[in-house]
């Protein structure tokens, strides 16, 4: 090692690491790159700029960030990939940059934990505490909320929205928009009631979670037609505030609802 660069590692004149990273065997450091403070390459990982990475990630062998999108409309254009603080990034995942036709920019916040083989897909926004199990693919455009959970070999089309604290069963096959809360399965994906267990660990109340189950049954159950359902939510919405992510994910929804 030299420092904490392996000698074997490439690292571009123009890239930026804080004194504190750790490059591994065979790392391939573009230029335009900047690392945070105590992130942890391992051997193999290949990161292409303009590419910037935050504090104490770790990233294990055979990972590619930053590559040019999987876009044929593509030219070249210098577009982004951002990563956040405290993530893990497991082996053989590819995060690609953002295109022009979106926000040029490729998003990953904090926290969360990126299992092996992972496809996150250009102009995607990935919020914090987000799990993504082995295999789990990611369209372009695609939103993620903070901790959702992608069972593995589960992937979302292009353009969707997936809501905070929802979860996608093993091969869930995602082609409309994912509501907080709601567990979906199955190929193309159904919903299956509500996340309760994620939301007891992250200290969800009993009151709590019984309006976000009446939510849920609103949405699903009632009969009532989508904007009826909208309605009925955004009345209980005012008094009980645990309604409201789930209100904005099916107001926002430009491709329609998992129903």
């Amino acid at each position: 090692m030299t420092g904490n660069i392996h000698p074997s590692a490439i690292v571009h004149d123009d890239a930026v690491l804080a004194g504190s990273v750790t490059v591994g065997p065979y790392c391939v450091i573009g230029a335009d790159v900047r690392i945070g403070a105590d992130t942890k390459l391992h051997a193999h990982v290949v990161v292409e700029g303009p590419c910037e990475i935050g504090e104490d990630n770790e990233i294990h062998p055979f990972v590619t960030l930053g590559g040019a999108p999987q876009d044929k409309k593509y030219d070249a254009e210098p577009t982004k990939l951002k990563i956040g603080d405290r993530n893990t990034i497991r082996e053989c995942t590819t995060i690609n940059r953002g295109t022009i036709q979106d926000a040029g920019i490729t998003v990953v916040g904090c926290d969360n934990w990126i299992m092996s083989y992972v496809h996150i897909a250009h102009d995607c926004m990935v919020g914090d505490n987000v799990i993504l199990a082995n295999n789990a693919t990611l369209a372009g455009h695609v939103h993620v909320g903070d901790w959702a959970i992608f069972g593995g070999f589960s992937g979302a089309h292009q353009f969707c929205r997936i809501g905070p604290h929802s979860f996608m069963g093993m091969y869930a096959g995602v082609g409309k928009d994912v509501p907080a809360y709601v567990m979906v399965m199955g190929t193309p994906a159904e919903p299956r009631g509500v996340n309760v267990e994620g939301l007891k660990r992250r200290g969800f109340d009993r009151e709590q979670i019984r309006n976000i189950r009446d939510g849920y049954k609103l949405l699903y159950r009632s009969q009532l037609r989508l904007e009826e359902a909208r309605e009925a939510i955004a009345e209980r919405a005012a008094e009980q505030p645990e309604l409201v992510p789930l209100l904005e994910s099916i107001t926002d929804s430009s491709r329609s609802i998992v129903r």
